[in-house]
């Protein structure tokens, strides 16, 4: 299991594959899987069987997860892709900066 660099509800960037360039919200981080769920990408439909949760049934669309190496962070500042630094502080605590801006986020 990896730490990923992204964290759920952070603002992210689709940098490969299909949907390259758009952006969305981190719905949900999956670090055994090395996933990411981004809302509003990524959407697959699912054929679904009427049962008590969805008594019609029919074709359901939701977000499937996407790589954690094809998307990066958008800067807090500028509104681009950006790396994430670790930065200790003088308090011993360690915050999330982004590379670009060097702005904590």
């Amino acid at each position: 299991m990896s730490k990923l660099h992204v964290k759920k509800g952070d603002t992210v960037i689709v940098i490969a594959g299909k949907e390259k360039g758009k952006k969305g919200k981190v719905i949900e981080a999956l670090p055994k899987k090395e996933r990411v769920v981004v809302e509003g990408l990524n959407l697959v439909k699912r054929h679904t069987k009427p049962s008590q949760n969805n008594p019609q049934g029919g074709i359901l669309t939701k977000e499937a997860p996407i790589h954690v190496s094809n998307v990066m962070l958008v800067d807090p500042e500028s509104g681009k892709p950006t790396r994430v630094r670790m930065v200790l502080q003088a308090d011993g605590t360690k915050v999330r900066t982004a590379v670009k801006s060097g702005k904590a986020i």
